[in-house]
């Protein structure tokens, strides 16, 4: 069996048996991408079916020489279902990755803004250009909604329910959730609509996509990034943000707020709790109120 096959196969699996999305598939791919480059450049003649925990094992340090440890941590994992696969399909009796230990990392906190640093963000918009009212109307949906940004590039007209308050999302691995909307930002999207993209020259394939680029195609997730970092620059934000910064800034707020972890969890779409409990620790004064509120014996 050669890697290429092999990898092939397993990206064929991911997406065929597990209902993956090609941004899933793509990570799941990237590593072992990295040790099938690591085989080429070293003319190292193992297969997929039997190279040994100790070729791996010097895989891992080589990687562990220019990655940190939480880098090298998912490489490890990613490699571990490539393995795990090659047994599913009986190419393999073991996963030689199984005593191969993950370096130690500390669960990292995911970073926030503050609500004035939000609206701050979306008050440097300029409305006087042509992507002007777009971009407010994104920054307003991945804070009031929580949304990863493939889910915004892939929000589509139809998807909107403002009647109901809701819109209808698709996350990872396809599953779709319903979030609620408030009126703001419903307001800004339809702002969005009537005063930009529906003057736009639109191909019939985007016809129901929302957010839309110049050239009336779909947005790409580089360009919401793009459009991120140039606001953080604009306004001297002395913090390195992302898209993902706005939703995490969702469920930090909420929280703190007094919102329940379990809602939290739906309106994020986390497959886990334990995926949204992180938020916990952003900050423990919450632990605190629930406490003094809600124990019989306060």
């Amino acid at each position: 069996m050669k890697w290429n096959d092999a990898l092939k196969d397993y990206e064929f699996y991911l997406k065929i048996e597990r209902g993956l999305s090609q941004n899933s598939i793509d990570n799941y791919s990237f590593d072992v991408k990295k040790l099938i480059s690591y085989i080429h450049t070293n003319a190292i003649e193992d297969t997929p079916i039997t190279i040994s925990r100790e070729r791996l094992q010097e895989f891992v340090y080589s990687v562990a020489k220019t990655v940190n440890a939480r880098t090298q941590s998912r490489i490890i994992s990613g490699l571990k279902g490539f393995f795990n696969y090659l047994i599913f399909e009986d190419y393999r009796d073991s996963n030689p990755l199984e005593t191969i230990e993950s370096p130690k990392i500390g669960r990292k906190l995911p970073d926030t803004l503050s609500v004035e640093e939000i609206n701050t963000l979306i008050n440097a918009i300029d409305l006087s250009t042509p992507q002007g009212e777009r971009n407010r109307a994104i920054l307003e949906l991945l804070y009031s909604c929580g949304l990863r940004v493939s889910e915004l590039t892939h929000l589509k007209i139809s998807d909107l329910y403002f009647e109901e308050g809701f819109i209808k999302v698709t996350g990872k691995g396809d599953k779709q959730r319903f979030v609620p909307i408030v009126e703001t930002t419903q307001k800004y999207v339809n702002i969005y609509r009537r005063e930009q993209r529906n003057h736009k020259n639109i191909p019939e394939e985007f016809k129901d996509t929302l957010f839309l680029n110049r050239r009336g195609k779909q947005l790409t997730r580089a360009m919401i990034f793009t459009i991120v970092k140039q606001l953080a620059v604009k306004v001297n934000l002395d913090k390195v943000i992302s898209p993902h910064t706005f939703r995490h800034s969702f469920a930090t707020h909420l929280l703190e707020n007094g919102a329940d972890l379990r809602a939290i969890q739906l309106m994020l779409g986390h497959e886990s709790i334990t995926t949204t409990e992180i938020y916990m620790h952003v900050d423990k004064s919450h632990l605190k109120d629930v406490m003094f509120n809600f124990h019989p014996r306060k």
